[in-house]
């Protein structure tokens, strides 16, 4: 008795300061520290994009030497993908997951505690080497595009640090994925059927599945180089027998479902966010469940829509245009069940309302231009070219990002228990929304007439949609800093939220995004 008594006193002892968050395995806290961490590696790897847009203001060779460019854009996409957008949901994942399903933490704390851990580390030994060669300007980061493509990655000289990074975000990710899995399959509340769960749930569960596919490759691709530059072998080396398109293949089965492991919890987020506002139930819950199924078996099947231009037979060009095309349908069934679901609803505009429907409209543009990149012919014009990253920054800013900012300013006063000031929350999603149309639309125009990517320099003709693009860059980078505010801000305090916090004068049950049962909100313990 003694004993249990004991160790009762022990278990509730609740560790405070540095210790709670070493230590933690509460997910509320865990969630938190990946929220914080992605946040940090936003702002890292908005500088790196800031230095981009700088040198490109003007033609000619101005701020940086090419190589420190090419270090800028390979670091940028890196810490974005990996540093920024991912862990952000993850953390978004921790926070609601168990909440929505009724939950009292995630199945397996301790692991989840490790799984945020090893990010750090990772973080340190991806940026390290921009600080060897004695100063800051001549650093030895990698400069070989964020899809390190050989053989000019395997002339890296510190490529064992950015392959051991590699490795320790592919470990955090697949734990994070199993942590996910198991407490969605074992720890749902009575009566929780798999097909009542919350969208964001049904996302994340599909997510998780993606990842656990996908990481090893990414693992397996990494230590192919790795074996390739220290211990003699030829996977990629043409000389030795191997084949860099080989590379290509095996990076892209990784890399085209991970730009949907960047997406999918966005369409989860966005469809709790817009029923909430319509004040309508989500229209076709069961075939936007079936649609995120199909997007993930879809995304393994057209990898090589990225490599048209590397020479493969007519035939294969051919099977990757259809299957590209046919990936776009199951999107187009959400975008039609969201807008469907305003369609005569009882709409108002709070700010995650409005980041979702931005999401929406600049979503399907970002949509409709990679369906004209996936059809082979005409891709031959635009690979490469400024129109591409038009393209998958339209996915990833206005879609990915851009659902982060919808989910936090959604959940936030539940988090924190106070509301926050909605008038630079307003500052904040206008100046975001109008620089990021400014920074990246006029990219459509010069990639169509030509202009490569990853270049520091380019033709005269190309000035002035360049100059706006930088301005647009710079005005979007600096509109976060609002977010940061508004967040320590409402952390800190102010009014306080209440229960039901969407409720307005609309009785709006804010948990009504998904069907029955009520996610566990109300009855979660309340945030200390």
């Amino acid at each position: 008795m003694t004993a249990t008594t004991t160790h009762d006193a022990h278990h509730d002892e609740i560790p405070t300061g540095i210790k709670r968050w070493l230590f933690t395995t509460n997910h509320k806290d865990i969630g938190t520290m990946y929220l914080w961490f992605s946040f940090t590696m936003l702002l890292i790897g908005g500088m790196f994009a800031l230095v981009i847009r700088a040198e490109l203001f003007q033609p000619g060779l101005q701020i940086v030497d090419p190589n420190f460019f090419n270090m800028m854009t390979t670091l940028h996409g890196l810490v974005m993908v990996f540093g920024a957008i991912m862990p952000a949901f993850v953390g978004l994942a921790n926070w609601q997951v168990p909440m929505m399903i009724g939950a009292p933490d995630m199945a397996l704390p301790r692991m989840n505690n490790w799984s945020f851990w090893i990010l750090p580390f990772a973080g340190i030994l991806l940026l390290a080497p921009m600080f060897f060669g004695g100063n800051f300007s001549s650093g030895q980061g990698p400069a070989f595009g964020w899809t390190f493509y050989e053989p000019l990655s395997g002339q890296y000289d510190k490529l064992v640090f950015f392959v051991f990074a590699v490795h320790l975000l592919g470990f955090s990710s697949i734990m994070g994925s199993i942590n996910i899995i198991a407490t969605i399959l074992n720890m749902r509340a009575p009566g929780m059927s798999l097909m009542k769960m919350p969208m964001f749930v049904w996302t994340w569960l599909i997510t998780a599945f993606l990842l656990i596919a996908v990481m090893p490759v990414l693992a397996g691709v990494v230590t192919m180089m790795l074996t390739d530059k220290y211990f003699g072998t030829s996977f990629f080396d043409a000389a030795g027998g191997g084949d860099p398109v080989l590379f290509q293949h095996v990076f892209w089965f990784f890399g085209h479902p991970e730009v949907y492991i960047m997406i999918l919890p966005a369409f989860g987020v966005v469809s709790e966010i817009i029923p909430t506002f319509a004040r309508k139930k989500l229209f076709g819950y069961a075939s936007m469940v079936y649609a995120t199924a199909s997007i993930a078996f879809l995304s393994f099947i057209v990898w090589a829509h990225h490599m048209f231009t590397v020479g493969m037979p007519v035939a294969g060009e051919l099977y990757f245009l259809y299957a590209t095309v046919l990936i776009a349908v199951p999107t187009g069934v959400k975008i039609f069940n969201w807008v469907s679901t305003m369609y005569r609803g009882s709409m108002t505009f709070e700010t995650p309302m409005l980041w979702a429907l931005c999401f929406v409209i600049l979503f399907t543009i970002g949509g409709f231009s990679g369906l004209m990149l996936g059809v082979a012919p005409a891709d031959f014009q635009y690979h490469d070219t400024y129109f591409v990253v038009a393209h998958f920054h339209y996915v990833l800013v206005s879609g990915s990002l851009f659902a982060i900012f919808a989910a936090v300013y959604f959940w936030l006063p539940k988090w924190t228990g106070n509301m926050y000031n909605t008038t630079l929350a307003s500052w904040h999603f206008w100046l975001s929304t109008i620089a990021m149309n400014l920074t990246f639309f006029p990219m459509h125009f010069t990639g169509l007439a030509g202009m490569p990517r990853r270049y520091s320099d380019y033709p005269i003709q190309f000035t002035e949609f360049n100059a706006i693009s930088s301005i647009g860059a710079f005005i979007f980078g600096f509109s976060q800093l609002i977010f940061l505010y508004l967040v320590i801000k409402t952390i800190k305090g102010g009014e306080k939220a209440t229960d039901k916090v969407w409720e307005g004068s609309h009785g709006l049950e804010w948990t009504l995004a998904s069907p029955a049962p009520y996610h566990s909100f109300v009855t979660a313990p309340e945030v200390k």
